[in-house]
């Protein structure tokens, strides 16, 4: 979730760099950078932190030339630093490049160029495209950047620039949004579009696979082999605000929108071609490493404790080691049980929540070996705990969590699994059945984003309810809970989630006629149990919303109305059947006239106890 700009024309390059650069500022970052040529030599200055800390290295130093690239990271390989910031340079300074993505296969590369005497000085992924360029370059800028892209493998938008060719920037994307803003005798290059509106509204919006090559005067648009792709012009009629938002209404549908993407991004580089183990780089533990561990913590707040209570399913039904979940705000005040043969893991999306911070602490206090999961790299967590598991979310700007949540229960499935793997407490042919599915979940949350409609009439029916429940068995009801939070969140409704199998406890006494009762039943060990509880509410005459898989006529004889995910494996239903209750809280809100990005009394980040 970088931000990339690019111009060359008639004017000063370095002046839409950075003004490109602050429109990209929501986007959230940890540096920032640019590159100018200047007729004779290409001119990068990048810094750590934000973009007033590069304007202010450059307020009296202003490089100068018609051509010119430039970045914002939010950081995924490599710590935030100086040197790991972009343009990334090869060995000679010639050429140069921006990159918004992961390029997993760039271990490989790198040994190969540093067999061949390439120098790297930077712990990105991304340097290794620089060098690439560098090793393919005989005169040919185009050919040597068809050669890159044939060689790298992962998600990206990438811009190139080269002292040798110094009349055109070519950029290519896979993955992540890029887009080509058309001027009158200059030409704009941006990886969203806030950051050309003020300039153009006339753009290409590339496709994946697409190459372009951008002078002043001309944009060719190919495909990998070269053969020329004809593109229809995008009017963008979005005002500023919109556009950051990337024509949404809001950040968080936006956010929502996004998943698909950070999902897939989250599990790159991380799933073995043949399906048969995950890799984790950053652990690296064998089984040796799991001796003496005896039980696992996880502690979290908020919608990252829900991921952990995801995850205790994982790891114990997977890995079969005992997990044991716990509120970080609670955790330090209980005189709790650890020692040396705990794994203490920690989740949270900024890396920053002071609870998990404390409980962090405390477990490594008390002898425990550590885990972060988290979304930023070089964040207090990230940096306290002995390991870390990135969730590569890029930045969340809504209040409300989403895409942070999925990508944290595809990190924690995918731990649950490596775990299973160390353990060998899993066959290898269901450990292929597993990952497989995991690669099968980008396309199918694309499909349950594909029709919303029903959602946002069940959001304008009943989103004046003063009350909604939400119940579940087993894993559904981990779900549930970050349901019914997302709900209170941002449409104030009290919501509340209950396991299904505890009606009879007392909960039945809430059950009147007319109060929606959301009911996941996506659980094949306990869907007859669950259907069971649907009945119970049902006879109460509550008003009842199934959730649950692609042709269950069987639930749908027992509720009112039904959303209906893609069939997966029990395990990976819960990342699916999650994005039905965002929305639902989303236009639950919209309905109710709320501020969706920014409920009351709340913080995206909590920094105080």
């Amino acid at each position: 979730m970088c931000g990339i700009v690019g111009y060359i024309g008639p004017k000063q390059a370095a002046g839409f760099l950075l003004e490109g650069l602050s429109k990209l500022e929501y986007r959230g970052y940890d540096s920032a950078g640019i590159a100018v040529f200047d007729g004779e030599k290409i001119n990068v200055t990048k810094t750590v932190g934000r973009l007033a800390v590069l304007k202010d290295q450059l307020k009296n130093n202003m490089p100068q030339g018609q051509i010119g690239i430039g970045h914002t990271r939010w950081a995924t390989h490599g710590r935030p630093s100086d040197v790991n910031s972009h343009p990334h340079t090869d060995c000679t300074g010639n050429f140069v490049v921006v990159h918004n993505g992961i390029i997993e296969n760039y271990l490989d590369l790198k040994e190969k160029l540093i067999e061949k005497g390439h120098v790297f000085v930077s712990e990105t992924d991304t340097e290794v495209v620089a060098h690439l360029l560098e090793e393919y370059y005989d005169g040919d800028f185009e050919g040597a950047v068809k050669k890159v892209l044939a060689a790298i493998e992962g998600s990206y938008s990438l811009v190139f620039m080269t002292k040798f060719d110094p009349d055109k920037i070519i950029c290519s994307k896979k993955d992540n949004p890029l887009v080509i803003g058309l001027g009158q005798g200059e030409n704009f290059i941006a990886s969203d579009i806030p950051a050309i509106i003020n300039y153009t509204r006339r753009t290409y919006i590339l496709s994946d696979g697409e190459m372009a090559v951008v002078t002043k005067d001309s944009v060719w648009v190919m495909n990998r082999q070269g053969v020329p792709v004809s593109k229809k012009v995008f009017e963008v009629n979005w005002d500023a605000e919109a556009a950051e938002k990337g024509g949404y209404e809001h950040f968080m549908i936006k956010e929502i929108y996004e998943q698909p993407k950070v999902i897939r991004e989250t599990m790159s580089g991380r799933l073995a071609k043949d399906n048969s183990e995950i890799i984790f780089d950053e652990l690296k533990w064998t089984k040796e490493d799991l001796v003496g561990i005896k039980k696992i913590l996880i502690t979290a707040c908020g919608t990252a404790y829900h991921a952990g209570f995801v995850a205790k399913y994982f790891i114990e039904q997977l890995a079969r080691i005992p997990v044991e979940v716990d509120i970080a705000s609670e955790f330090r005040y209980r005189t709790p049980l650890v020692d040396e043969s705990t794994l203490a893991i920690v989740i949270s999306q900024s890396g920053e929540t002071i609870d998990t911070l404390a409980a962090l602490k405390e477990a490594k206090r008390l002898g425990a070996r550590t885990l972060a999961v988290t979304n930023v790299v070089g964040s207090s967590i990230a940096r306290e705990a002995d390991h870390v598991i990135y969730t590569w979310a890029g930045p969340e700007i809504a209040v409300a969590s989403t895409k942070a949540y999925t990508t944290q229960l595809v990190s924690v499935f995918m731990l649950a699994l490596y775990l299973a793997g160390l353990k060998e407490a899993i066959a290898p042919e269901r450990m292929k059945e597993l990952v497989a599915g995991l690669k099968n979940l980008p396309a199918q949350a694309h499909e349950v984003l594909d029709d919303v409609e029903p959602i946002k009439t069940f959001a304008e029916k009943y989103g004046f309810s003063e009350d909604v429940f939400f119940i579940g068995r087993s894993l559904d009801y981990a779900v549930a809970l970050e349901g019914a939070l997302k709900l209170k969140e941002i449409s104030y409704i009290h919501a509340e989630a209950y396991a299904a199998g505890e009606l009879k406890h007392g909960t039945l006494a809430l059950i009147i006629e007319g109060v929606p009762v959301i009911a996941l039943a996506t659980q094949s060990d306990v869907y007859d149990k669950t259907l069971s509880n649907i009945k119970e509410v049902k006879a109460r005459d509550a008003v009842v919303i199934g959730i649950g898989f692609v042709g269950d006529k069987q639930l749908e004889k027992y509720v009112d109305h039904t959303i209906l995910i893609p069939r997966t494996e029990k395990y990976l239903a819960p990342i699916l059947s999650v994005i039905p209750l965002q929305l639902l809280a989303y236009y639950a809100a919209i309905t109710r006239g709320c501020d969706v990005d920014k409920p009351r009394n709340l913080a995206k980040s909590v920094t105080v106890e």
